[in-house]
C-alpha cells in the first residue's frame, strides 16, 4: 500500500439503540446505530406492519369481494 493515502482504521465498539455492542473496525472512532442484527425485524423474525392513515383498511375495502 502507498503511504499517506489510506485512512487510519480503528478498532471500535459499535453501539445499537437496543443496547447491543459489537466490536468491529472502522475509519470512524465511534459508531452508533438505531438497528442491529439483534433487534432488526428481518433477523429476529418479527413482522411489524405500521398502518399509516388507515392504508391497510383502505386496501381491504377497495379490493374485498362485495357480497349482497
Amino acid at each position: 500500500m502507498k503511504k499517506g493515502i489510506h485512512p487510519e482504521v480503528y478498532e471500535v465498539v459499535a453501539h445499537c439503540a437496543c443496547g447491543s455492542d459489537l466490536l468491529t473496525r472502522s475509519t470512524k472512532k465511534e459508531l452508533r446505530s438505531s438497528l442491529c442484527s439483534h433487534c432488526h425485524p428481518f433477523f429476529t423474525g418479527d413482522s411489524r406492519h405500521v398502518d399509516t392513515a388507515g392504508r391497510i383498511e383502505k386496501f381491504n375495502k377497495k379490493f374485498s369481494k362485495k357480497t349482497k
